[in-house]
């Protein structure tokens, strides 16, 4: 049985351009930068946990709700191969259980605060809104996209951004939790306008502040789909 299943819906992306250097602190170990031709991406996604069941099982109050997150991309070469997966820097969600599971069992960095989301169809367009609070600061991550969904590119930078589907965390200078994410291909939206008012040095720690001044190289809506989160592995 997975351990949570959950449907993951309408997730923002943007995604900027890092330096590894920046990134190497949080790599974990056994693990090495993914690059889209040569260049390394870290994205601020926003999305909607939608019908979480753990082990099968709802748990009051925890079935609906939203996270935020910024996430870098890895690859680990196993025995069957290379496994392409994801790197949270943090995780915002407003629910102190989610935080102490995934941080306890899965050694991730969540993070609780107070959140809202904002969906809605307006004028054949699409409205898309992910707002929390850090620190007393109002935060919030805003895509108008089309109304029509399309797959995406083969060999695409959509593709490479969404087509990641192990999480690795760091649990000590030799050890790393591993867990698998399942889902189909998502389609995306076109993103026609955005607005994001983020302080990413108070959100993610003074490494990321430069992201405060500069734009995101691209944007995307992923429609997104049910997913599982299988139970964790150590990698020694």
């Amino acid at each position: 049985m997975s351990f949570l299943t959950a449907e993951w819906r309408r997730l923002a992306f943007a995604n900027y351009e890092v330096s590894p250097r920046v990134l190497q602190k949080y790599l974990p170990a056994h693990t090495e930068l993914d690059s889209f031709n040569g260049t390394y991406y870290a994205s601020l996604v926003g999305f909607m946990f939608k019908n979480v069941k753990l082990l099968g099982v709802k748990v009051p109050y925890h079935v609906n709700f939203e996270e935020v997150n910024l996430r870098f991309y890895v690859r680990y070469k196993s025995e069957t191969g290379w496994k392409r997966g994801v790197v949270f820097v943090k995780e915002i969600v407003p629910k102190p259980a989610v935080t102490f599971i995934a941080n306890t069992i899965y050694n991730e960095r969540y993070e609780t605060q107070k959140m809202h989301h904002v969906w809605q169809t307006k004028d054949d367009k699409l409205l898309t809104e992910y707002h929390w609070t850090q620190k007393n600061k109002k935060q919030f991550f805003k895509l108008e996209t089309e109304t029509r969904a399309h797959s995406l590119q083969p060999n695409s930078k959509d593709e490479f951004i969404t087509e990641h589907y192990w999480g690795y965390g760091k649990q000590s200078k030799t050890k790393t939790t591993e867990y698998q994410v399942t889902h189909p291909q998502w389609d995306i939206y076109k993103v026609t306008k955005h607005d994001i008012q983020v302080d990413f040095g108070l959100n993610y720690g003074a490494d990321f502040a430069f992201l405060n001044s500069v734009k995101p190289t691209s944007l995307m809506l992923a429609e997104g789909s049910p997913i599982t989160i299988e139970s964790k592995n150590t990698i020694v």
